[in-house]
């Protein structure tokens, strides 16, 4: 714990509760979250100022500490599952990325939002569409599209042909799917998903 938490005991236990959050969201935390763990808006511009916080964005924050520890690839998907209210989920290509199916290397992050969200963001790419549980696994952090709902979701969005063959390849060979489940799931989301799993189990990987 750093010396600055241990100035005072009634920050000592605000913190304690804070970083257990943060804990189990890499480091992240919400102003809100802040504020239920003890820290009123005027002692959280304090610890911004002293650099003890990171502002990553409006009522946004991470522990410094974060820096100095290994980080993750996925790091940046708990930054926006929080920005969305916990809302988001990582979808299509940036989902690919995370089951590390394929050759996908998205530049964009891609998150499926519920029909009424109205936040708007330049940095991510958003989707909205209704999930089922069933279409979702939950990570540390945040949450992801399932290997088939990822594929075939990329395939209605007209994604790269080449990138969702070699997902396809890679999650049969694998033993992530069936190729029954594939095509059942592709036909429930329309034409255009279907051809795409249609083409990609059509063509010899070799």
């Amino acid at each position: 714990m750093c010396c600055y938490a241990r100035r005072m005991s009634s920050d000592d236990s605000a913190r304690d509760r804070l970083w257990r959050v943060a804990s189990r969201q890499r480091g992240y935390f919400t102003a809100a979250q802040a504020v239920t763990a003890g820290f009123s808006h005027q002692a959280q511009h304090h610890h911004v100022r002293q650099q003890h916080w990171l502002r990553v964005d409006r009522g946004l924050y991470r522990f410094r500490e974060y820096l100095d520890l290994p980080g993750e690839a996925t790091d940046h998907l708990v930054r926006w599952t929080l920005w969305s209210r916990d809302l988001a989920v990582a979808s299509h290509t940036t989902a690919l990325a995370v089951h590390d199916l394929g050759t996908a290397n998205p530049s964009e992050v891609h998150l499926t939002v519920p029909t009424s969200f109205r936040r708007k963001e330049p940095a991510v790419v958003l989707h909205r569409a209704t999930l089922e549980d069933i279409e979702i696994e939950q990570h540390e952090g945040f949450r992801v599209t399932t290997p088939v709902r990822a594929i075939t979701e990329c395939a209605s969005d007209g994604v790269d042909q080449d990138i969702l063959t070699s997902a396809v390849a890679e999650a049969l060979d694998r033993g992530v799917l069936t190729r029954r489940r594939l095509l059942h799931t592709a036909q429930a989301l329309g034409p255009q998903a279907e051809l795409g799993v249609q083409r990609a189990l059509n063509t010899d990987p070799s």
